[in-house]
């Protein structure tokens, strides 16, 4: 298959997904590396598809799945209290969409995340322990910010409430 077909069947499965598809999947489906698909996908949102890299896989944003109430908060918590965190927000219907720090050097630092069940945050959990990877809140000692969404503006007030009740919440 040439790149140019791989990469248009590529658009057509993100657009069918209901779920996060990932690279590995595509990478199997199509018969290439990872690698290729990483590049592939770079070469896509580059060339402005809507295609949202996730922990989980790539999720192709349609405008049935973008114009959701958000909200950024800013929190702090040791990396022992992250599964806490979000399954609190999970619990209520959000998603947590991302996570951004600070950093000295770079700026801005952004994970994408979009853990909106339980099953996903075990899951990213798991990932870090197998990993042994860091979580970026512990670049800039437990503070960062959360963009959250739900379908209801009503949510993110709840969630507001549950974090500051819990103390994590910066005010």
């Amino acid at each position: 298959m040439e790149t140019h077909e791989r990469r248009r069947a590529i658009l057509a499965h993100l657009q069918a997904a209901r779920e996060p598809v990932p690279g590995s999947v595509l990478a199997k489906q199509f018969g290439v590396s990872r690698q290729v698909i990483v590049q592939d996908m770079s070469v896509l949102r580059a060339a402005g598809h809507p295609i949202l890299p996730t922990t989980r896989g790539y999720i192709w944003l349609s405008a049935a799945n973008v114009p959701r109430p958000r909200l950024v908060v800013a929190v702090r918590h040791t990396p022992e209290q992250t599964q806490d965190e979000l399954e609190r927000l999970v619990d209520l219907g959000v998603t947590v969409v991302d996570v951004i720090v600070e950093h000295p050097i770079y700026g801005e630092v952004r994970g994408q995340l979009m853990h909106s069940t339980r099953a996903h945050v075990r899951a990213f959990l798991e990932r870090l322990r197998e990993t042994q990877a860091r979580l970026l809140s512990e670049l800039t000692d437990g503070v960062h910010l959360h963009t959250l969404e739900a379908d209801d503006p009503a949510r993110l007030d709840m969630a507001v409430a549950v974090l500051r009740q819990a103390g994590y919440l910066i005010e």
